[in-house]
């Protein structure tokens, strides 16, 4: 017998509704598999200039936590460094593009890494509920470093206090990430003897999620992830790359310039036991939580094998 009954009348705004819910299903088997997992953010480029991102950043991990996965958060600070520095007139020199840190740089650059900037992260997720606590890698001798003296290609360098990281004690991270707390790190290291060392973020984060044996890795950056040239000449996202294919795109040339030290970073990752790293753009408003929840995602995924 035939179903006389008159079907609802689904208007735009009734339909904006279940798109909405149809967003949430397809997260769900992704939330089940991440949940408990730990997930290590690189916070910097415009998504900690605009305040726009910034709170779109904030509520994303907010949200990770909330739903049970664990982030920790490591960020720069590079742009409100070099404000300070011109505001006390205190001049920059690179070598080989490398910040020199002399003394004055380096008590400027914990000053504003610590006090300014991690406190604004910190109290601003404090501020949207979450429970956030920030550190740095004095606290508990969490980033023990010496003093860099070979640049990448293993030639003497002299950087003043930029350091090298020799160890990741993870135990302070745990007892509050395993907890209710977000922890939220400054790239300050500490030396044998009690000096502070300027690290660069990347570095960090990347230290820290080989060391927690993290799931994940998400960098966030100011480009779309990793592009190549399609038969037209038109750029195209390359969504998923494993080792193979970073050899391969660097030899050809399709991986060039700075985009190389951050692709071989996050394969030197993943071969070290994170589960994925993520190139992602932070200029795309909640962009962690469309990368870790949407089948396409937004940005390149690295892994050391792909899956056949």
């Amino acid at each position: 017998m035939a179903d006389n009954k008159e079907k609802p009348i689904v208007d735009t705004n009734m339909q904006s509704q279940i798109d909405r819910a149809s967003i949430l299903i397809e997260a769900l088997p992704y939330i089940r598999k991440l949940r408990g997992q730990t997930i290590v953010i690189k916070y910097g480029g415009n998504a900690m200039v605009n305040e726009d991102l910034k709170q779109s950043v904030m509520d994303d991990i907010m949200l990770l936590k909330y739903i049970g996965i664990n982030p920790i958060l490591v960020h720069g600070g590079g742009p409100d460094i070099n404000n300070m520095l011109n505001k006390m007139n205190i001049e920059s020199h690179f070598v080989n593009g490398l910040r020199y840190t002399d003394e004055d740089t380096m008590r400027v650059a914990q000053m504003v890494l610590i006090g300014k900037t991690n406190k604004e992260i910190v109290s601003n997720l404090n501020s949207k509920g979450a429970k956030a606590i920030g550190i740095c890698g004095i606290d508990g001798n969490l980033i023990e470093a010496e003093k860099m003296t070979k640049d990448s290609l293993g030639n003497d360098i002299d950087v003043g206090f930029v350091g090298k990281i020799t160890k990741i004690n993870v135990k302070v991270i745990q007892m509050l990430a395993n907890d209710e707390y977000i922890p939220v790190i400054a790239p300050i290291g500490v030396g044998k003897d009690g000096e502070s060392y300027n690290i660069n973020a990347d570095t960090v984060a990347a230290e820290v999620a080989i060391a927690l044996n993290a799931e994940k890795l998400m960098t966030l950056t100011d480009i779309a992830g990793v592009m190549a040239k399609d038969e037209n000449g038109e750029n195209y996202l390359l969504s998923q790359l494993c080792e193979d294919d970073i050899h391969k795109y660097i030899n050809d040339g399709t991986i060039t310039g700075g985009m190389i030290p951050k692709v071989t970073g996050c394969l030197d990752t993943v071969s070290r036991g994170v589960k994925r790293a993520h190139i992602i753009d932070g200029r795309i408003p909640h962009s962690l939580l469309l990368e870790l929840f949407t089948a396409k995602g937004i940005g390149t995924m690295i892994v050391k094998e792909r899956k056949v």
